[in-house]
C-alpha cells in the first residue's frame, strides 16, 4: 500500500505510460532484478555492516591517534580530529554524484565492487601514517574512492519495489547502523590488542571480506541500451518547479540528519573527560556511548521504514526531526557518562527513520535512468552533513564549550521539520 504523499512523488508521466513510445515499454532495470533484490539486499546489508565496522571503529581512539602523531595542545587535538574525521565524508559529498551518474551508465554492482576493494587498500595505509597530515589526506582519499553504503542505497532504492522501498531502505539502513554500533565497540578495545596502527590493518581485512562477499553473491541484470534512456517523456524536475523545491528540501534534510547524528561524535572522548571518567577508561566509555546510538537506531530503522510505506514519509521526516531535537537538547546537561548512552539511544531511535524515507522520496520523484545520480545527490547531501557536523560540534566545542554543541544542534532540526512541514503543504 503506497501513501498518498508518497504517490504525489511518483515519476510524472508514469499514468500514461500506454500512450508513451514503443521505447518505455521496454521492461525496466526494477522489473528485470526484482528476482534479485532480497539476496542483493542482504549482501548489502552485510556489506555496509562490515564497512561501517571499520569507518567507525577509530571514533573512540581517534583524539589518541592524533596526539600519538604530534599534536599535544587539547584545543589542535580536539579540531584535528574533527577535520580527520570529516575529510573521509567531504571526499564521499564530492564524488557521490560522479559514482551515481556511472552507475546508471554501467550498473550498480561495479561501483559496489570499486567502493570495497578501494576502501580496503586505503584503510590499510591509514595505519602506515606518520603525520596528522597524511591522516588527513588519507581520510580524504577513502572518501573520495570509497563509499560501500551510497552505492548499497542505490542499488536498493532502485531494484526494490516501490512498495516495499521503504522497509528496504530500512532494512538496509540497519546493517550500517549495526556496523556503527559494533565499530566503537571494537574501537574501544582492539587497540588495547593489536595497537591503534594494527587496529587499521585489522578494518582493511574486514573490508576486503566484503568485497568478496559482493563480487561472488550480488546478482545484476543491467541493460544499457534500455536502462540508459528514460522511460518516461518528461523530467520531471525541469517540468515542475514544485518537484525541484521538494528535492532541494529533502537533500537539506538528508544534511542536517547525519550534521546532527556527528555534531559531537568526533569529540565524544573529550566531552566524557568532562564528565569526570578518568583518562584509561575514556576510549572504553565512548565506545560504549556512541554505540548506544547506532543500537538505538538499529531497533527502529525498518519499523519506521514500514511505518512510512503505511502512513507517508513527509509524515515520519516532521515527526522524527521534532522527537530527535526534543532529546538532544537534554544531553547537554547530563552529569555521567551512562546518562548520556541513554540520551544517545534514545535520540538513535528517533533518528532512524528519516534517512530511509528521504531516500524513498527521492528514488520515486525521478525515473529509472536518473536516479542513480540522484541517489548521489542524496549522498552527497548525507556526507556533506557529516563534514559540516564535525567541524561545527569541534568550532562549537573549542570556542565555547561542548554542551552548546547539542543545544545549537536541537535548534538546526526544528527549524528543518519547520521547513519540510511548509515544503509538504504548499508544494506536495
Amino acid at each position: 500500500m503506497t501513501s498518498k504523499d508518497d504517490m504525489a512523488l511518483a515519476a510524472p508521466g508514469a499514468g500514461s505510460a500506454a500512450a508513451a513510445a514503443p521505447a518505455l515499454s521496454r521492461v525496466g532495470y526494477a522489473e528485470r532484478n526484482h528476482a534479485y533484490w532480497r539476496r542483493n539486499l542482504y549482501v548489502c546489508v552485510f556489506g555496509s555492516f562490515t564497512t561501517l565496522i571499520s569507518l567507525s571503529m577509530l571514533l573512540p581512539f581517534l583524539p589518541l591517534y592524533v596526539e600519538q602523531l604530534g599534536e599535544t595542545s587539547p584545543g589542535a587535538i580536539v579540531q584535528w580530529s574533527a577535520v580527520a574525521f570529516g575529510a573521509t565524508f567531504f571526499g564521499t559529498a564530492i564524488t557521490a554524484p560522479l559514482w551515481g551518474r556511472l552507475a546508471d551508465r554501467f550498473g550498480r554492482k561495479p561501483m559496489l565492487v570499486r567502493a570495497a576493494i578501494g576502501m580496503a587498500i586505503v584503510m590499510s595505509l591509514i595505519g602506515m601514517a606518520h603525520t596528522v597530515t597524511e591522516l588527513v589526506v588519507l581520510r580524504l582519499i577513502a572518501g573520495l574512492i570509497g563509499g560501500y553504503a551510497s552505492a548499497s542505497i542505490v542499488m536498493i532504492g532502485t531494484q526494490a519495489p516501490r512498495e516495499r522501498a521503504g522497509w528496504a531502505l530500512g532494512v538496509l539502513s540497519t546493517g550500517a547502523l549495526a556496523g556503527n554500533l559494533i565499530g566503537p565497540l571494537v574501537g574501544g578495545f582492539l587497540p588495547g590488542l593489536v595497537g591503534i596502527r594494527g587496529t587499521f590493518f585489522v578494518g582493511g581485512a574486514i573490508i576486503a571480506v566484503a568485497a568478496l562477499a559482493t563480487i561472488f553473491l550480488v546478482r545484476e541484470d543491467f541493460d544499457r541500451s534500455v536502462d540508459t534512456k528514460p522511460r518516461v517523456q518528461t523530467d520531471g524536475m525541469a517540468a515542475d518547479p514544485s518537484r525541484r523545491i521538494v528535492i532541494v528540501a529533502l537533500l537539506i534534510t538528508a544534511m542536517m540528519v547525519l550534521l546532527a547524528n556527528m555534531s559531537i561524535e568526533p569529540i565524544i572522548t573529550v566531552y566524557i573527560g568532562e564528565l569526570g571518567v578518568p583518562t584509561a577508561n575514556q576510549a572504553r566509555m565512548a565506545g560504549i556511548v556512541m554505540a548506544a546510538s547506532a543500537f538505538g537506531s538499529m531497533l527502529t530503522a525498518p519499523r519506521l521504514g514500514a511505518l512510512a510505506d503505511r502512513v507517508g514519509s513527509w509524515n515520519v521526516i516532521v515527526g522524527c526531526l521534532v522527537a530527535t531535537a526534543v532529546v538532544m537538547v537534554p544531553q547537554a546537561f547530563v552529569t555521567e557518562w551512562w546518562q548520556l548512552a541513554i540520551l544517545r539511544g534514545l535520540m538513535g531511535m528517533t533518528i532512524a527513520g528519516l534517512l530511509p524515507s528521504i531516500a524513498k522520496l527521492v528514488r520515486q520523484s525521478v525515473d529509472e535512468n536518473r536516479s542513480g545520480k540522484t541517489l548521489g545527490y542524496l549522498q552527497s547531501a548525507q556526507f556533506s552533513g557529516q563534514v559540516i557536523g564535525p567541524l561545527l560540534g569541534g568550532q562549537v566545542g573549542a570556542h565555547i564549550g561542548l554542551r552548546y554543541v547539542f543545544i545549537a544542534t536541537a535548534a538546526l532540526l526544528l527549524l528543518c521539520a519547520g521547513l519540510n512541514r511548509w515544503v509538504r503543504r504548499r508544494h506536495v
